[in-house]
């Protein structure tokens, strides 16, 4: 790995949190996601909606990992976030106690933000009036406190944000990271996303609109990125954040250097608001962006993890623009898995991109059952695959036609 990339200090991986579905840390989703077991299921806390499959965060208490007083004033998107940075920075093998906090900064990705807050609070102003609204409610439901509130418990005092660019956010939160980096404004970023969607009023509109699959009798099988039985998304919470830094600060410490970042692109479709551009003119040039900016071709990328939300619009425009972007790489699609989990998706995607890429393993499609005939890409389903793999793409859109890709290299 070079010591720039284009001139600029290269950025590399040395942490990874992951909450999700699919389980609590990192290890535990690796697993889950390589076996291609699908984590849906009928929600118990939404029995009254017609459609109510989802992907929640198994066994996960809030007090447990950020103790009972912040369990108590934080979003669960909060706590998601919370529980997967925690995770990061101590498999970055760093200490917020030791660490020059004026020179760490935090970028956080969100779609919706504090949901549950919203909600509860809302109804409690209905039924109850303003007066028993929780005077918590402020610093409970911005969105900006998602990376407020771990900044105070990470002493983290440098420049610190939300990214809100749909389901595009965790991209794009890592693309902001590493340029903070790469203008020396900060030594270390945390970075990712976070949601807790999983709430009757969110879960109603995306059924309201036809964006969740329908497939109530079976639950487990809903979502199938690719399949030519795909009928809309699963949407789940979770979090995942990655520990950045330059390159050349990683060595001098002795770091385990877990990926670079060599690549980012972002766009806007200007197309239509939740439907993407047929043509994939957007996400094209988001991709285009990051490989120039890494300097690869799109023959070099060996793995894409797809956003694959298995709607039957988004997956097969996306694999039209991987045919006539890449080469052959191995696509996959871990939403089969883990469900669309929204700002927080393709931040835990990034999180699997680098494992791919640091095992030399793809890891399948779930529920891929019968591939689209339209859809001509090369979509792993089975079982994982070995590929010794050198560079690797993540892909992110999100409503309102908003696109960020990374592109990652081998350590």
């Amino acid at each position: 790995m070079s010591s720039t990339a284009n001139g600029r200090p290269d950025v590399v991986v040395t942490g990874l949190g992951a909450v999700s579905a699919a389980g609590l840390g990192v290890a535990e989703n690796w697993d889950r996601v390589c076996a291609g077991l699908s984590t849906a299921a009928p929600d118990p806390d939404l029995p009254e909606l017609p459609v109510n499959i989802t992907c929640r965060v198994p066994g996960f208490v809030p007090a447990e990992v950020v103790g009972a007083q912040e369990a108590r004033r934080t979003d669960r998107t909060t706590q998601l976030g919370l529980a997967a940075a925690r995770e990061a920075v101590g498999d970055a093998e760093l200490d917020p106690l030791d660490w020059n906090g004026a020179r760490v900064g935090i970028v956080m990705g969100t779609s919706i933000g504090a949901a549950h807050s919203y909600e509860a609070e809302h109804l409690r102003y209905v039924e109850e009036g303003h007066e028993w609204v929780s005077p918590l409610f402020g610093v409970t439901a911005p969105m900006n406190l998602l990376a407020g509130y771990l900044a105070a418990a990470l002493h983290a005092y440098g420049p610190n944000m939300v990214v809100n660019t749909a389901c595009a956010a965790g991209p794009a939160a890592i693309g902001t990271a590493r340029q903070l980096l790469q203008a020396d404004l900060c030594d270390v970023v945390l970075a990712g996303g976070a949601e807790a969607p999983l709430t009757g009023l969110v879960i109603s509109g995306l059924v309201q609109m036809g964006a969740m699959s329908r497939r109530v009798d079976d639950p487990a099988t809903a979502c199938r990125p690719f399949d030519v039985g795909r009928d809309g998304m699963v949407p789940a919470e979770g979090a995942g954040v990655l520990v950045l830094e330059r390159a050349a600060d990683a060595r001098a410490r002795g770091a385990r250097i877990r990926a670079g970042v060599a690549g980012y692109g972002a766009s806007a479709d200007g197309y239509h608001m939740t439907a993407p551009d047929p043509e994939g003119i957007g996400a094209e040039r988001a991709i285009r962006m990051a490989l120039a900016d890494a300097g690869l071709s799109g023959a070099d990328i060996g793995h894409v993890n797809a956003h694959g939300s298995s709607t039957p619009l988004n997956d097969l425009t996306e694999s039209q623009v991987i045919d006539r972007l890449y080469g052959s790489p191995a696509v996959t699609s871990t939403k089969g898995v883990v469900g669309h989990a929204l700002g927080a998706a393709g931040a835990l995607e990034s999180v699997y991109t680098v494992l791919s890429l640091e095992n030399g393993l793809v890891p399948p499609t779930a529920n891929l059952v019968e591939q689209d005939p339209e859809i001509t890409v090369d979509v792993v389903s089975g079982k994982p695959r070995e590929l010794a793999l050198q560079a690797a793409m993540t892909h992110s859109f999100g409503f309102g036609g908003q696109n960020a890709v990374v592109a990652f290299t081998r350590a």
